[in-house]
């Protein structure tokens, strides 16, 4: 069966079949191979409980406050609080580009959106400052994996739904990570931009466009502490957190810059449900997938061979870190993360590894598939705003991959990185 499997998913991942469908008809070939077509019977009924989870109501909802800062044009006003900052540093719009996306990781948790909303952006003026166009488009896409690390997360929802664990804990986890993310992109972009003579501003910002500047972006800046902190302080759960930003995003954006209108709404939701769907077809059809190579006990066949190569927990991690490298280049992330958390959670667990630790060592390692070829929908994004070649910004991003792959390595041997503050908050 699971060579019936393997063989289906890979001939329609090289004919370009999407993923969702891809997944689906290799589930059905799974299903087909039990040999009792009553069990076909089964597919509508894991089809709907794979999407009958109530955290992963948050999705939508931190997708459609996403979209309502990008309308409300709250996005242009952190960029702009941003350039005030740090846009004087060699690098100086790079730099720009990556706080952006550290703030933006606050409210809408997804790397797709974020690449995005300051794509359209950021790219343009890049080239306008003298940074190629290439290089533009790069460092947007690597700079929006923070967005999935940084509080709140899709991708840390869809992992605590599958495993069980807690997601503000998660949440609480991905804090450090995602700010030495975003620190590590930094140095490296403020050391290509010294060695190719890119330009930085002639002078510093005075302090008093800094303060008009953090006035003008201050609504945006305090949707994140409201997310954040109500999750951390118990006031709400993941799930409500993402209703109440998009609750907060909207009043902001109608009532209080005044530049979102009425007549945007109808397209913000077909732009939410679009998503949504997507994200949500392949959901459930992944969770089908799983639960056949469940039922034919492929997760205890896994752990018998990851135990017999060694029981040293780090060994495991670099082994799983390396086979999760591989898998998100050729595999959609939410996918993944369905059919392979409850598998491979367990068997760190068993090994002395916390599942919270575990979660932010599989979120980082997935969300550099966003940003490798040959189907990461960062790399895709960019390409297709910054009208360049795949190729060209592969060879662009290829030192922002490395220094995520060191943030990575220590995440992945030093547990207090993730585990310090939700400990602090009794997540532990």
């Amino acid at each position: 069966m699971l060579t019936v499997v393997v063989i289906v998913f890979f001939v329609l991942i090289l004919l370009g079949m999407p993923i969702g469908f891809t997944l689906g008809i290799s589930a059905l070939a799974g299903f087909l191979t039990l040999g009792d077509l009553n069990m076909l019977k089964l597919i509508p009924q894991r089809f709907f409980s794979g999407m009958d989870l109530f955290p992963l109501m948050a999705i939508p909802f931190f997708i459609l406050a996403g979209e309502i800062m990008n309308k409300s044009l709250i996005t242009e006003r952190l960029v702009n609080f941003s350039n005030s900052l740090i846009g004087h540093l060699r690098g100086g719009m790079g730099h720009v580009n990556i706080l952006a996306s550290i703030f933006m990781a606050g409210v809408s948790g997804s790397a797709v959106a974020d690449v995005s909303a300051l794509g359209s952006m950021l790219i343009p003026a890049m080239e306008k400052e003298g940074y190629t166009r290439k290089y533009a488009a790069a460092i947007t896409a690597a700079s929006s994996i923070i967005g999935p690390i940084i509080p709140p997360s899709i991708v840390m929802v869809i992992y605590g739904s599958m495993t069980g664990v807690s997601i503000a804990g998660l949440f609480a986890a991905g804090i450090i990570p995602g700010l030495g993310m975003g620190l590590m992109l930094m140095l490296m972009n403020y050391t290509i931009s010294k060695k190719r003579g890119f330009p930085k501003r002639e002078r510093h910002a005075s302090i008093k466009e800094v303060a008009f500047n953090f006035r003008r972006a201050g609504w945006a800046l305090v949707a994140p502490m409201i997310i954040v902190g109500g999750i951390l302080g118990g006031i709400f759960t993941p799930t409500e957190s993402a209703a109440v930003a998009v609750g907060y995003c909207f009043i902001v954006g109608f009532f209080v810059l005044k530049t979102l209108k009425l007549r945007h709404l109808p397209e913000l939701l077909f732009k939410t449900a679009r998503i949504t769907g997507m994200t949500f077809v392949i959901v459930a059809f992944a969770a089908s997938l799983a639960w056949i190579l469940t039922c034919e006990q492929v997760p205890q066949m896994l752990v018998e061979q990851l135990l017999g190569i060694s029981t040293n927990k780090y060994v495991i991690l670099i082994i799983v870190n390396i086979f999760l490298l591989v898998v998100g280049m050729f595999m959609d992330v939410i996918a993944s993360l369905i059919i392979l958390s409850p598998i491979l959670a367990p068997v760190m667990v068993a090994l002395g590894v916390h599942p919270i630790h575990f979660g932010i060592v599989i979120t980082i390692n997935l969300c550099l598939a966003l940003v490798t070829p040959p189907v990461g929908g960062c790399l895709f994004v960019a390409s297709g705003i910054a009208g360049v070649s795949m190729e060209s910004i592969t060879r662009e991003i290829l030192p922002f991959i490395i220094v995520a792959i060191i943030l990575l390595a220590l995440v992945t041997f030093i547990p207090a990185i993730t585990l310090t503050i939700p400990r602090l908050f009794g997540f532990i």
